[in-house]
């Protein structure tokens, strides 16, 4: 499994984790079997939010992780309802009862909201402080909501940005991907598969996916997100409520396309022009 060092927390964290959207909607010791067998493929980065069921995504991942929490980079998100001040911090102590462990390795904002940044990052300074969280970042920022973040957070405080990235979805490569290489922010792509977008079998696309993956003895998935973290500051956070996905996933992070592949799949979902308004779902 490939590791990626994290944004400015230096820590080195598998570039293709776990993600918990509808989790808690799945069979539960079905969903917990597969982020444990995750977590001993080395798909240590587990991502959550105290919107998933309401906190029962992390009730389950709590559960999931129970005696291995010191093997994984756990982390989670406010909602921006919850993230002034005071409800930042009480936020982050519900999930941190949820998941049933003292501390996140990274907290996030999930969106924008009415409060200000100022706010929201005073509490995550004071969560820090207070040994309750490692780092902190945001979630579905665009570049210039980036660039008001850092001119509040200051330089090297934001860890990561996650926002939605797949093949039929590319918006962050135009601008909010480069300013994270810049300014030393991990990206995080969440629905790295679309949400029920992932190219149909017969499109030209997927025939493009399929062919290179007959050349890796993968599957068009793997080769998708071998693409998607080809950058060594991109993090992919799929679901998976199953073994077989989550062992499919894994098998993923060792997967190095060659820089022709790269460029057959660029041409085959290109980019397109940079829209007004970041995409997130």
């Amino acid at each position: 499994m490939k590791k990626n060092i994290f944004g400015a927390t230096g820590r080195a964290v598998a570039a293709i984790g776990q993600g918990s959207w509808y989790i808690d909607l799945a069979d539960r010791r079905l969903a917990m079997d597969a982020l444990q067998l995750g977590l001993d493929l080395g798909m240590d980065h587990i991502d959550t939010a105290e919107m998933y069921g309401s906190g029962a995504a992390e009730n389950v991942i709590g559960e999931a992780i129970q005696g291995r929490r010191d093997q994984v980079f756990l982390v989670s998100k406010v909602l921006p309802g919850n993230a002034s001040r005071r409800g930042t911090i009480s936020a982050c102590e519900r999930s941190l009862r949820q998941l049933g462990t003292d501390r996140l390795d990274c907290y996030l904002l999930h969106w924008r909201g009415s409060y200000p940044l100022e706010e929201t990052f005073a509490a995550f300074e004071q969560l820090q402080r207070d040994g309750k969280i490692r780092s902190y970042g945001v979630s579905n920022f665009d570049a210039d909501d980036l660039q008001e973040a850092l001119d509040v957070a200051g330089p090297g405080r934001l860890a990561c940005n996650q926002v939605l990235y797949h093949l039929n979805e590319r918006a962050i490569e135009h601008a909010v991907l480069p300013f994270c290489r810049q300014h030393d922010m991990a990206l995080v792509a969440y629905s790295p598969f679309g949400h029920d977008d992932f190219p149909k079998p017969g499109t030209d696309g997927r025939r493009v996916l399929d062919d290179i993956a007959q050349a890796h003895d993968a599957t068009a998935h793997q080769i998708a997100l071998a693409f998607l973290t080809r950058d060594a500051s991109v993090f992919a956070i799929p679901k998976s409520a199953r073994a077989a996905h989550a062992q499919a996933n894994a098998q993923a992070g060792s997967i190095v396309l060659a820089e022709e592949e790269i460029a057959r799949i660029d041409a085959a979902f290109p980019r397109g022009e940079e829209p007004r308004h970041l995409p997130m779902i």
